[in-house]
Formats: structure tokens, C-alpha cells, sequence
């Protein structure tokens, strides 16, 4: 087994205020913040063997999960790569506004979790490591011990060594059988039963803000350590939000005379499942900034409503050619820029084509705000593209198909149409009456005959005869339409 034992550092505290919040209190030094109960999470994404050692550390056992990430060595480069920012910043020694290089996080690993967080206890204290472990280690570093550290100094008895070669039966009828049991379990000659950290079924956190927020920025800004909590919550269960929900409490009830609800919703979707914090709080601050908020707030909830596993992307067989300007790094991704303009014009404001199962060619698409739009399936693909005469269709149809005038018998467009193939005939949908394209009677029964034309001054043209299957005595049984445009 191989453990390692990472620090919870305290939460730094922020330096200023959000816009829209005022400061709670004025002067003194700000105290740092102590980790929240979900601030652990991030680890599950390395390991699903992890326990937690109060606010002091987490253990994590990596022998099984190790090769998964390549080796110890790279799984420990992507735990400095992937830890928390404020662990990053809690870490850096230098507390001067200057020293922009982040330190990299002290931990320590050995062969079982109590070795590992004595470890780490002496390097978090500046301490040096001993050369002989794990007898060198000091009796200070385990906790079973520390009620004894007096009587254990008295007897001249220092380190784990020296306390391990006394005899046991002595040991226990001094101290008590609790310190072998910890020695026993810090040598790993028996096993020790952590409480293993699991995580809810459903993701809802909520957290009181300093200070009454007035404004979306206020609101991003205390949303933003719920938005780091959601995405260790999602990288830990292998999963992408779909749809979230940022959800705020009102500090009034009425305003102007005018009663307003408690809390306010703000449910926000994605193309895709994500679970990429840049891009949920670029999506959460463009609908926020489109939200009024109709009274000062004083707590937040972020809720995760839908979400759905998240496949692994492969890595490249090949090396990156280099041909974009920052080399191997790459653009946003299409669905996170419709979404982006989506929030922010309307969802209306960009739409796309969907495909519809309907053999009537002005009915085989349509356009739809493309927000939330999923994939094509199967069964909306038009069932005109598998036919034989499909070929013969145009790829730019008129939005409404326009009436043609007659000379003769013959249809007009930039002069007379000369008939090249067809016809290919279409019943209309009689159960959708008076939602066709074409004006017709309620009662009429419309058949379209389609042919590929020819004009003088246009080209190739696609056009149909509309055949009235109950028309008056007296009346024209046809009419004659354009439908599309060869390029």
C-alpha cells in the first residue's frame, strides 16, 4: 500500500470586497477561513480511498489508482496540477502581494497512513526528516501518544524506536493497549479502519454571504467557491452538469410597499456535459447579468439538476503540429461559445436547423434556438434522403414556394419553363389543415407534382404543380409554384 497525506491549509481569506458588497467590518487583520466540509472532494477525482484527518489532512491510498494516471509520479504532478487554488496560495510562505510564484503544496507519502501524516506533521513545521524510518520518526507526530509524551520524555524515550523496543506487556500496563494498537497500525502490522469520505447522490450546497450582495457581480463573486465544490463533486463521480440552478434568498420581503418571493431561481443549461469551471462561471455571469435581482440578498444555493457521465477524451496519438499560435493549446469549443451568445443575446438570437422526419421539402427543417438543442437522432433524419429521386432535389428552397404566371399552358419564370424531369408526386398532410405553406381550401384534397425545369434567364429550377383533387366545376384543377434554386 502507498499513502499520502495532504494538508488542508486554511481558506486565505479575500482581500477587498465583491463589487455591490460592502465590507462587514472595518480594520483588523482578516483571519484565514477554515476548510468547509466539502473542500475535500477535489481528491476523490485521484482516489476513491480517502479520509480526512479533522481540518489537519487528508490521506489518500493510491497503490490501486497509481498506474491509472501513469505512475506515482505523474499522479503526484497532477495532484500539485489539480489542487485547489486557495491550497496553492495558503502554501506560498511569502504573504507579500509581490511574490506571484505559487509554492507547491508540502506532502508526504510512506507505506501507511499514520507514517504519512507524521511526515507530513514535521515538514508543516519546519522539522527535519529523519534519516532512519520509520524508527527516527518523534513520539509527537502520533496522536495516540500525545498524553504521554511527558511521562514517555521522563523515561528517556523520544521516538517511535525507542518506544517500540520497551516490552509490550509493560507498555500496555502503563499506558494502556490503545498505544501498541497505534503503534502496531503505524507499523502496519495490522490494518486500520479510516472512515472513507463519500460523497451526497445529489449536489446542493448553500453558504451565507458576508455581507447583503446588491448586484450579479456580488453574487458571482460568493458563487464562485460553490461553483469549486460542484466541479470536485462532478470530477469525483466521472459525470458533466447539464442544467444547474443558482438560487438566492431576499434579506426583504417587501419592497416599495410591494411583496416579493423569499428566494429567486436562476436555472442555467449546457449543449453538453461539462464540468469545466471557467466556462459554468462565464455562463452563470452572463445570465446573471440579464437577472435583476429585486432585493438584496444574504444566502445562496447551488444546486446541480441534471447531470450525465462524462466519457474520457483519448489522448492524441500524435504530437501537436504547432500550427496554432500557443502551439498545443486550443480554441473554445463551438458549444460552449453558442452557449456563451445564447445567455447573452437570448436564446432566440442563435438558432439552428433540426431536422425533421416529413416528406414535404419545406417541412424537413426547421430553425430552433440552439441552446439546449441535443443531437440528431436516427429518426428525425428526413426520410426524402433515402429516396432514389433525391438527388434530383436543389439545395436552396424558397422560404414560402411563389405562385407562377401561365402562358398557355405553360408555367413562366424569367420566360417559358421547358420541362425537364418528373413528375414525382407528393400528398400533402391532410391532418395538418391550414398549417401548408401554400394557401388552399380546408376542404381541399392538394397533390404536388414535382419536375426539374429549366428558364431562359435563371437556370435550373425546381418547381410543382399543385393538383386540386376536389376543385370546382369551372375552376383550374392546377396551379404551378417555384420551389427551389439550383446553384
Amino acid at each position: 500500500m502507498h499513502w499520502i497525506a495532504w494538508p488542508l491549509l486554511p481558506i486565505p481569506a479575500e482581500d477587498g470586497a465583491p463589487p455591490g458588497v460592502a465590507a462587514p467590518v472595518a480594520g483588523g487583520p482578516r483571519q484565514p477561513l477554515p476548510q468547509a466540509p466539502h473542500e475535500h472532494w477535489w481528491a476523490l477525482q485521484f482516489t476513491p480511498r480517502v479520509a480526512r484527518v479533522g481540518d489537519e489532512a487528508l490521506l489518500l491510498e493510491v497503490s490501486a489508482s497509481e498506474r491509472l494516471w501513469g505512475g506515482r509520479e505523474a499522479l503526484l504532478a497532477q495532484l500539485q496540477l489539480r489542487s485547489p487554488p486557495w491550497q496553492v496560495e495558503a502554501a506560498a510562505p511569502s504573504p507579500e502581494p509581490s511574490a506571484h510564484s505559487a509554492q507547491p503544496t508540502p506532502f508526504a507519502e510512506a507505506p501507511t497512513s499514520l507514517q504519512a501524516l507524521a511526515l507530513l506533521r514535521l515538514r508543516l513545521a519546519g522539522q527535519p526528516v529523519p534519516r532512519h524510518l520509520p524508527d527516527g520518526l518523534p513520539l509527537h507526530t502520533l496522536t495516540a501518544l500525545h498524553p504521554h509524551l511527558p511521562s514517555l520524555a521522563r523515561m528517556g524515550c523520544r521516538t517511535w524506536g525507542a518506544l517500540r523496543a520497551l516490552p509490550r506487556g509493560g507498555v500496555a500496563r502503563r499506558l494502556g493497549a490503545a498505544v501498541l494498537l497505534a503503534l502496531d497500525r503505524a507499523y502496519g502490522h495490522i490494518a486500520h479502519n479510516h472512515a472513507w469520505v463519500e460523497l451526497p447522490e445529489r449536489f446542493e450546497l448553500t453558504a451565507e454571504l458576508p455581507a447583503l450582495a446588491t448586484s450579479a457581480d456580488a453574487l458571482l463573486w460568493s458563487a464562485s467557491r460553490l461553483l469549486s465544490a460542484l466541479q470536485a463533486w462532478l470530477q469525483a463521480r466521472q459525470q458533466g452538469v447539464l442544467a444547474l440552478e443558482l438560487a438566492w434568498r431576499h434579506d426583504l420581503r417587501r419592497v416599495d410597499g410591494v411583496a416579493i418571493a423569499p428566494w429567486h431561481a436562476l436555472p442555467v443549461r449546457t449543449a453538453q456535459p461539462t464540468h469545466e469551471l471557467a466556462h459554468l462561471r462565464r455562463l452563470l455571469a452572463e445570465n446573471l447579468a440579464r437577472t435583476p435581482l429585486a432585493a438584496p440578498a444574504n444566502q445562496i444555493t447551488l444546486r446541480a439538476l441534471e447531470t450525465a457521465p462524462l466519457p474520457h477524451a483519448s489522448a492524441h496519438l500524435l504530437p501537436p503540429d504547432g500550427s496554432s499560435a500557443a502551439g498545443d493549446q486550443e480554441g473554445e469549443a463551438w458549444h460552449q461559445l453558442v452557449e456563451r451568445l445564447s445567455a447573452r443575446l437570448g436564446a432566440d438570437a442563435v438558432q439552428s436547423v433540426a431536422l425533421l422526419a416529413d416528406h414535404r421539402p419545406e417541412c424537413m427543417q426547421r430553425w430552433q434556438p440552439m441552446a439546449g438543442a441535443g443531437p440528431v437522432s436516427a429518426s428525425k433524419v428526413p426520410q426524402g434522403a433515402h429516396v432514389p429521386e433525391a438527388v434530383l432535389w436543389p439545395t436552396w428552397l424558397l422560404r414560402t414556394p411563389q405562385r407562377l404566371a401561365m402562358q398557355g399552358n405553360r408555367p413562366c419564370y424569367q420566360g417559358q419553363l421547358g420541362l425537364l424531369a418528373g413528375p414525382h408526386r407528393f400528398d400533402m398532410a391532410w391532418w395538418e389543415e391550414g398549417e401548408s405553406q401554400v394557401p388552399a381550401s380546408a376542404t381541399d384534397m392538394v397533390q404536388r407534382d414535382y419536375f426539374v425545369a429549366v428558364s431562359p434567364g435563371a437556370g435550373r429550377v425546381w418547381v410543382f404543380r399543385e393538383r386540386l383533387v376536389h376543385a370546382p366545376p369551372g375552376a383550374l384543377a392546377y396551379r404551378w409554384f417555384l420551389q427551389g434554386l439550383y446553384a
